[in-house]
């Protein structure tokens, strides 16, 4: 998905040199497992966690809120197209990309919710000929490099800027056309007030029947733990160093948040992993959640 997107491990580094696709390019992976039941916090990680009660006040809150597409788009000027690995994994995970398909020159129509840079849709660009993105982002600069990838092809891929939580997706993708949405490390950044809303406009592009795969932060993930005091926005949502926020998920959240948006749930699980960052030598164990949730009704080609 965009596991698509987005390690340095020092000791005072911000949470948003933890994220997700850093790893990818840290490192060594050692095993991945999918489990039904949250992480169970040690003693002296309870303790940090219930040490941070005091939240950001309002006023900056307000101000993070108003100025959040700056933000983003002040990260793309600094890390180009140099932060996120290229996810060539996205089809191994998600077997939808291909099992959704009645005949395999079928052509695939595939939104991806928060593209970044492309990390995720070039190489499924290049590994599937017969699949069309929409690919859009809240950074306008993301968007930019989006188009000057060479990989980049109008026949095939149409991008664009959105602000999901309030710009119309029908304005740039016909209602009910959509196979597959990714939403990989993106909802995440969304203000949890505010991601219905998200929900709300992919559900119009999306065809009956079809599918939503979702990847993003776990719950007590290591980034989660590591946030220092005056980070924390609210409930499980923290503030990094450069302004750029993000929530952590638990399945049962999810899975609420999904269903009152008239959505049906197909899978919802966390993913524990642990990996080493080979420069520092660090063990880092990490939880994502992997979800997959379908717009009820009977798709076109059943």
């Amino acid at each position: 998905m965009s596991l698509s997107k987005r390690e340095t491990l020092s000791c005072d580094a911000s949470a948003t040199q933890l994220e997700e696709p850093k790893e990818e390019m840290s490192s060594c992976v050692f095993g991945q497992t999918k489990t039904s039941t949250a992480k169970v916090l040690s003693q002296e990680e309870l303790e940090q966690l219930n040490g941070e009660r005091a939240l950001v006040s309002e006023f900056k809150q307000m101000k993070l809120e108003k100025e959040a597409q700056k933000n983003w788009d002040l990260f793309y000027k600094r890390n180009t197209t140099n932060f996120f690995k290229d996810r060539h994994w996205t089809t191994r995970e998600f077997e939808e990309l291909k099992a959704c398909r009645e005949f395999e020159s079928q052509r695939l129509v595939l939104l991806e919710a928060g593209c970044g840079v492309g990390n995720c849709i070039f190489p499924l660009l290049e590994d599937d000929l017969s699949i069309f993105v929409y690919a859009c982002d809240f950074s306008p600069r993301a968007v930019e490099f989006v188009k000057q990838n060479p990989v980049y092809c109008p026949e095939r891929c149409s991008a664009f800027q959105c602000d999901l939580t309030k710009d119309d997706l029908t304005e740039n993708v016909p209602a009910d056309s959509v196979d597959v949405v990714t939403l990989i490390f993106v909802l995440s950044a969304v203000h949890p007030d505010k991601m219905k809303l998200v929900l709300e406009n992919i559900r119009k592009v999306l065809k009956p029947g079809g599918i939503i795969l979702f990847r993003d932060y776990g719950l007590y993930d290591h980034a989660m733990l590591r946030f220092k005091s005056g980070s924390k926005l609210g409930e499980n949502f923290y503030v990094r160093q450069d302004g750029t926020r993000s929530y952590f998920f638990s399945k049962e959240f999810l899975a609420e948040l999904f269903e009152e948006t008239g959505f049906q749930s197909v899978a919802n699980d966390y993913v524990l992993r642990e990996t080493v960052n080979k420069k520092e030598g660090l063990c880092v164990p990490r939880v994502f959640l992997q979800s997959k949730f379908t717009k009820p009704g009977q798709s076109q080609s059943s």
